[in-house]
This record gives C-alpha cells, structure tokens and sequence, in this order.
C-alpha cells in the first residue's frame, strides 16, 4: 500500500503539439493563471461575470472539505444491518461519479451492493424493480436542482413499491440535493431517513468529492478519507503558488486546449480493465464543460482499442491505467500511433484510491482549457431546449413539427441508411443514440457497430444510452461544432409501466425525450436519422447493423 500522499503518474508524448503547449504555459505564467484561478477571477474565462461562472468554482476546496466525512461514515455505517442494496436514482452528474465508484471498487464485504438507474426505459425499470427487496433496499434520490424530472419519476414509482409493503416509508429513502431546492421540501414532507446537502457553488459535473458521489462511496465501504487524501495532494500540485509548468492539471488542460485548437479534437481516452468505469466520468465532464458556442473537444470513451491506421489525424490519446493492469497490446499500438504523429498522454494510478487525485486534476484540466477555446466550462446553455421540447411532446398538443423516422421493416431502411453514411466526412464523429435499456439484449450489437463505423470511416465513433447521455453528451451534440452524425434507435417497449403521481408514463416519457432530442437536434442543422425498430429490438438491431456492415 502506497503513503496516503501518492498520486497518479502523467506522461506526455506530444510531438509537434509540444510547442505550442509550452507556448501557451508560458503565457499562463505571465497572467499568474493559476493564483487567478483560485481566486475565482471571471475573467480567465468571459469578461463578464456571469452567475454560472462566479458561483461554479467551489470544486477547487472539494478535496480539503474533510469535516463532512464522519458524518457520512456514520451514517453509512448505521445503514447498514438493515440494507442489503442501495440504489441511486439520478441523473448526469448526480450518477456519473457513483458509477465508477461501484464498477472501480465493487462492495466492500459487509457492505449493500450499489445499482444506479439513470435510465426511464421501462425495461431498465423493471429490470432494477424486480431485483430488489423493498425493504431492504436505501433510495438515493438524487439531483442538484430537485426538478430533475427522470429522478423524481423514478422516485414516484419506487415509493409506491416500498409504501405498500412499508409502514414508514421515508426511512428508505435520502436525499442528495442542493440546499432549498425541491427535493429538500419533499424530503421533508415525506420523512426521509436523512438529507445530505451538497454545497451550492459546485455544478454538477464537478460534483464527485461532494455528498452526491461520498456517501454512495461511504455505503458501498470506499475509504472516502483516502479518496480526498489523495485529491488534496493533486489539489496542492495544482495550487495557486505553483509554477505554471509544474502544474499538472493545467498543462493537461493546454495539452486539451491547444489539440483542440489544432484539430485534434477528438479526446479519446483508453482505459485498462481495473479504471473503464471512469470512461463515462470524464465523458461528461469534457462535453458537457467544452462543447458550446460551436466549439468544444469530443471526449470518446469505450471505443476499443483499434489498429493504428484506424484512427484520423483528429485524435489526442490518453492511456490510463492501474500500475501492472496495463495490457500487453499497449505497447505496440502505442509506437504505431506514435510513428503516425498522434500525441498521447500516459496516466497511471499507484493505487485505485488516486481515483479522486485524477478527478480532480481532470476538473482542473477541463476548466482551464475551457479559457482556451473561449467558452464558459461551468454552464450548459444548451440542454434546457431538449428539456423543453420533450415536454411539448408529452403534452396534450405535442410537437410541432415532423419527427421523421424510419422503421427498421420498412423497405426505405436500406436507403435510408445508406444516405446516413453518406454524410460522414473527415473530422466528423458519429453519435450512436439508443433510447434502449442499458445492459439490454441488444446491447453487443450497438456495440459490435463502434468499431465497424471508425473503422470503416476511420472517424471517432460513440455510443451513449437515452435518456442518460441527454445530461452527459447533449450538451456537446447541440452546442458544439457542427461535425457530429448522429443515428437515433428508438422501440416500443411491449409493457410499459404507469408512474404515480404522474400523467405520464415512463414509455411516455421516453418518447417524449426521445422526439425532443431529435427536434432540438435537426433545429440546429445536425446530420441525424431516426430508426424506429420494431419486434425484437436485438434482431432488428441486427438488420440496422447488417446493412451498414455492407456498405
């Protein structure tokens, strides 16, 4: 076991990026970047100082905020005769860090098991509702604002599962919100067991040391201490009285801000088997933070590893991984991409605890390159048009406007997705958007797709799961350039499920987001088609992906 004082290992093999890098630290040593941006000035990012700037900057204190761990150890410890699971209900930021938490570390013994559900496809729901004991099972309820309408439908249904075999059924159940916000009155007229207030200057993407990602870390028995332990040390490097080039996380940001710049935007990220979790964390984070006013960096996470010609002249790489988890093919593809010229960056964790270190110094990479693209990395202007067009969809007068698709038996399918793959160019990406369960039947073919579009097109394919990805990567797919080609898969659930207290139900809502998406997306001019498939979603999943196996 490493001294509670380690960090992660960074490596920089950048090639012809390295001078403009080292051009752009010495201009940050001129301006004193990093005393600024401890102070909190506005400026390093917009002239104005705006609210989502000026009050956005509290994550830089997150890894000195000890006084908050006895508690949640206290409570974790407390819960845990009567729970056997822990299950999170939220959303984007209030669900990414718990993720890679539980797929990093797992359950420690003696501990519940944690399941995230960020997903309103009835068959997610039903999938979480059938595997747990009511009572036995703690409710996470979770979301900065408190209106966050997936959380609060999925909390509607699952109190009325534990109500009817429940006396009080607040006890199951706890909140992890802002202060004042709705979930924190509904908590109290409910009686839940306990409200964990997270602090009201950190955004949600920068929201894993706060309460939202350290008590499901404490509940599943993380040494949540050890976490911040090691993110103070990344905290100290980065500090304010550091030379700018002995700063680690902003040269990572000036190595993400000047590829960028240069055309390498595409910020792939390959990670060894004991870190993949933390792929769907630092997607979030870097396009929900960068992609806006045309611009942004496209983080591409999950994407297996490929042949060095595979990939464009589009790409930065990061390699990361745990010390002695460092696959054996690295080596090769690594000196093939370096003969190519594509610069990398080599991150390595000493021990899984240095998760929060790398959290950290990613958070502090992101804003900073941010200020280099010219953009405010702590709003998202960009996710409230989806937001609202869904609920036209669902309401009585629906949308306005056509929401064409093409459905996976119809004769037009073959052409239609030909026409789609016409569309890729050079530098774009491809968006893969499945308004499907998670873990479903027909996720090996969605998955099987990822490689064969880079490789066929030798651009940088993603994949993200609705309405999940909407708080994650919408943001970029909407408000950032306009190089993305996206495919939107979408079913009909045979049992849908009514949620209380709702006019809707959860089949509803999906659609709803679903058509939304699609509106804000052709709103704003994005390549996009629509595929409604039909009967089995694995084997008309596999008729999409046969016919773009063939072009």
């Amino acid at each position: 076991m490493p001294e509670r004082g380690s960090r992660p290992t960074v490596a920089y093999a950048l090639g012809d990026l390295s001078g403009r890098v080292d051009d752009r630290l010495r201009v940050w040593a001129a301006k004193e970047y990093a005393r600024r941006m401890w102070d909190r000035d506005h400026v390093l990012w917009s002239p104005e100082p705006t609210p989502e700037l000026t009050n956005r900057l509290g994550w830089l204190q997150l890894p000195y905020a000890t006084d908050q761990v006895p508690a949640i150890n206290a409570f974790a410890e407390d819960v845990r005769a009567g729970t056997d699971r822990v299950v999170l209900l939220g959303m984007g930021g209030s669900s990414m860090a718990p993720e890679v938490f539980a797929d990093t570390f797992g359950t420690a013994p003696g501990h519940p098991s944690l399941t995230v559900l960020d997903s309103t496809h009835p068959e997610a729901v039903r999938a979480v509702s059938a595997g747990i004991d009511p009572v036995r099972t703690l409710f996470l309820v979770a979301s900065k604002s408190g209106g966050t309408i997936e959380t609060l439908s999925l909390f509607r249904h699952f109190w009325g599962m534990v109500s009817s075999v429940h006396d009080r059924p607040g006890d199951r159940f706890v909140a992890l919100t802002d202060p004042g916000s709705g979930l924190e009155a509904l908590a109290g007229e409910r009686r839940f067991r306990r409200v964990f207030a997270a602090p009201p200057d950190v955004g949600g993407r920068y929201s894993a040391l706060t309460p939202f990602g350290l008590v499901p870390a404490a509940l599943i028995g993380m040494d949540i201490e050890s976490l911040l332990a090691k993110a103070a040390v990344m905290a100290d490097d980065c500090g304010p009285d550091r030379p700018v080039a002995a700063n680690p996380g902003l040269r990572l940001g000036a190595v993400m801000g000047e590829s960028a710049l240069a055309g390498r935007d595409k910020l792939t990220y390959i990670c060894s088997s004991a870190v993949t979790g933390f792929g769907a964390w630092i997607e979030q984070l870097v396009a929900e933070s960068t992609g806006k006013n045309g611009t942004g960096i496209v983080p591409v996470a999950g994407e297996p590893l490929g042949d060095p010609e595979s990939y464009g002249q589009d790409r930065l790489f990061v390699f990361m991984a745990l010390e002695g988890d460092q696959p054996p093919e690295w080596e090769a593809v690594q000196a093939g991409l370096r003969r190519r010229g594509h610069p990398m960056v080599g991150v390595t964790l000493h021990h899984l605890d240095e998760l929060g270190a790398e959290m950290f110094l990613s958070e502090m990479a992101v804003a900073s390159a941010g200020s280099i693209l010219g953009i405010n990395p702590f709003d998202q202007p960009d996710v409230q048009v989806a937001k609202d067009l869904a609920r036209r969809a669902m309401s009585p007068g629906g949308l306005e406007g056509s929401v064409a698709e093409t459905s996976c038996d119809s004769p037009r399918l073959a052409g239609a997705l030909r026409a789609w793959a016409g569309m890729i160019e050079p530098g774009d990406y491809v968006g893969i958007h499945a308004y499907l369960p998670m873990g479903g039947p027909a996720t090996p073919v969605l998955e099987s797709l990822v490689p064969l579009l880079r490789d066929r097109y030798r651009v940088a394919v993603t994949l993200g799961y609705g309405p999940r990805f909407l708080h994650s990567t919408g943001q970029l797919h909407k408000g950032g350039g306009n190089n993305g080609v996206f495919l939107q898969m979408v079913d009909s659930p045979d049992l849908d499920i009514e949620i209380p207290e709702a006019d809707f139900s959860f089949g509803e809502l999906l659609e709803g987001q679903a058509a939304g998406d699609y509106q804000a997306l052709s709103g704003r001019d994005r390549r996009l088609l629509r595929v409604r498939l039909t009967g089995d979603p694995r084997s008309a999943t596999e008729t999409v992906a046969g016919l773009l196996a063939g072009y």
